[in-house]
């Protein structure tokens, strides 16, 4: 997982909090990091404040040209004369999912050509609407980054967005283009059946076997997402743990790839010699069936990583504290909710990855 990613998920997942700790430790800004206000505050706009399309415009051109990186809209720096710009204050966006929709419609036309993989997420709102918003902006593999206003190619350098010398612009264009592998979770299906003769899950040699199970199954797929060929693609999966005594998770399908032996409850696989993905080429790596019973007694735990020859590898990972998996399974026992809602909760909350 790259430095950007890293700070993008912690967002996610630990929220405003996270940006009160970047103001109490005094979180300068830097490679990976931009603090800014948004300007846009409603009155009288349709549309992103110019300003702010500026400086989303320049990140976007800067980071994606470099090794990526996060905006963090709502946070106010001071300049410190030793560490530089650091975040001081929390500035609330004003109407925060107006200022989402915002950022979502200008992103296509902030640069040439228009970057695709980036992310937003709202990392807090209160009851007046108002919030923190987070954009995430991954190193372009395709081309240089172009602004629209300025037509001006940047890059990250320290904690500023700067015009690129012709020496690095030259640089890029000279770069052999590099494959870029996408996760997909495909073929996704969410069943709660019983331990009947007919389809045995536990033998009844157990002792005290559950007499249901919720049954989870995915495909584990890749695509390439870039524009060359991509060869030798590879995925690693390790089931660090299940939850309980009764879960199981097993890998099927996955004959058509070279396998190499790993240790238990891990899975590698790497394609064949002769396979070429061609791009927006989809590939199939294996079936994933994740078996949950009632008893609950330690957090589920997955981590994975896919990714192709000369390509930047991928990280995902499945974990669900047990608290809340016992939850999880509850619900689909009673059936409180539809399938299809239970499946968009474990891959939208506990698949942690860019899917």
């Amino acid at each position: 997982m790259s430095r950007a990613e890293d700070i993008f998920q912690k967002l996610i997942y630990f929220g405003e909090d996270a940006i009160d700790e970047f103001i109490l430790n005094m979180q300068t800004e830097e490679l990976f990091l931009d603090f800014k206000q948004a300007v846009s505050v409603g009155k009288n706009f349709t549309t992103l404040h110019r300003d702010d399309r500026k400086n989303l415009a320049k990140a976007i051109s800067g980071f994606g040209n470099s090794e990526g990186g996060v905006i963090i809209w709502g946070v106010e720096c001071s300049r410190d004369l030793e560490i530089g710009d650091v975040a001081k204050a929390k500035v609330k966006v004003k109407n925060v999912h107006r200022f989402l929709s915002w950022l979502e419609n200008a992103i296509s036309g902030c640069t040439i050509p228009s970057h695709n993989k980036v992310r937003n997420h709202i990392i807090s709102c209160d009851d007046n609407g108002d919030g923190f918003i987070a954009t995430y902006i991954p190193k372009c593999e395709i081309a240089p980054l172009m602004t629209t206003g300025s037509n001006t190619i940047y890059i990250r350098s320290g904690s500023n967005n700067v015009p690129a010398p012709y020496s690095v612009i030259a640089g890029m264009f000279g770069r052999r283009p590099q494959p870029n592998i996408d996760l997909l979770a495909g073929n996704r299906r969410l069943e709660v059946l019983f331990n009947a003769e007919d389809d045995m899950l536990y033998p009844q040699s157990l002792d005290n076997p559950p007499e249901e199970y919720v049954k989870i199954n995915f495909a584990l797929q890749a695509m390439n997402s870039s524009n060359v060929i991509a060869r030798e693609l590879y995925l690693s999966c390790n089931t660090l743990e299940t939850g309980g005594e009764y879960n199981k998770v097993r890998f099927l399908n996955y004959n058509q790839m070279d396998a190499i032996s790993g240790v238990e409850g891990q899975l590698n696989l790497i394609t064949r010699p002769e396979l070429r993905l061609p791009p927006r080429g989809i590939l199939r790596f294996c079936n994933v069936e994740i078996i949950l019973a009632a008893d609950v007694d330690e957090d589920f735990k997955l981590e994975g990583v896919i990714g192709a020859e000369a390509s930047a590898p991928r990280d995902f990972r499945i974990y669900i504290p047990k608290n809340t998996l016992r939850s999880f399974v509850a619900k689909a026992f009673r059936k409180d909710e539809e399938p299809t809602a239970l499946l968009n909760e474990f891959f939208n909350d506990y698949f942690i990855g860019e899917l």
